[in-house]
């Protein structure tokens, strides 16, 4: 579908230089001299790489419509992700860096959305929050629960997080995987 430069949104990924792309951010320009135009933050899906852009509005590109599929998290070993399909029941093995660091919040089961365009995943979504458990931290100290200091822990999956001081041991925490942050104590 193409669609005008001035129309490019955060999060509308389009085909451009040969590539797909992200818009990460944008900022409509109008300066006093000369016409309007479009600031584009763009990220590219295969590689990763950045690159800024400006799109004037009598320009065209190809807006790239991702294909979301809901899978579930199989199992995993040191390189390779297993996934299923949930309507189909088909596996796709996905390389353990294409996940990247918040591969380690996968659990057994966990429902994940694969985006998929001319039958190639490329990229993943997580839930932007899980339950683990607390296996290692400092004890309390007396009186220091006055002042918002953290002290460090260690999850269920081997992450290091900083974490209120009452939290202990044995302990479930609501922790966010975007940011490896600790939330809250789980319910």
């Amino acid at each position: 579908m193409k669609i005008n430069g001035n129309e490019i949104r955060q999060g509308n990924v389009i085909e451009h230089k040969k590539g797909l792309w992200v818009a990460v951010k944008c900022q409509s320009v109008k300066p006093g001299k000369g016409g309007a135009f479009n600031q584009v933050e763009l990220k590219n899906l295969i590689d990763g790489s950045k690159l800024n852009e400006r799109f004037r509005s009598s320009e065209t590109v190809e807006r790239v419509r991702l294909e979301q599929k809901d899978h579930q998290f199989l199992y995993g070993n040191d390189e390779t992700l297993t996934f299923m399909d949930l309507e189909s029941f088909d596996q796709i093995e996905l390389q353990r860096d294409f996940v990247g660091d918040r591969a380690a919040y996968l659990q057994d089961g966990m429902k994940v959305v694969v985006e998929i365009h001319e039958e190639r995943p490329i990229g993943i979504s997580i839930p932007a929050q899980v339950v683990l458990e607390i296996t290692e931290t400092d004890p309390t100290v007396k009186g220091q629960t006055a002042a918002a200091s953290y002290k460090p822990a260690v999850l269920e999956n081997g992450i290091r997080i900083m974490v209120p001081p009452f939290v202990t041991v044995g302990e479930k925490i609501v922790v966010d995987t975007n940011e490896s942050a600790y939330v809250r104590r789980a319910d």
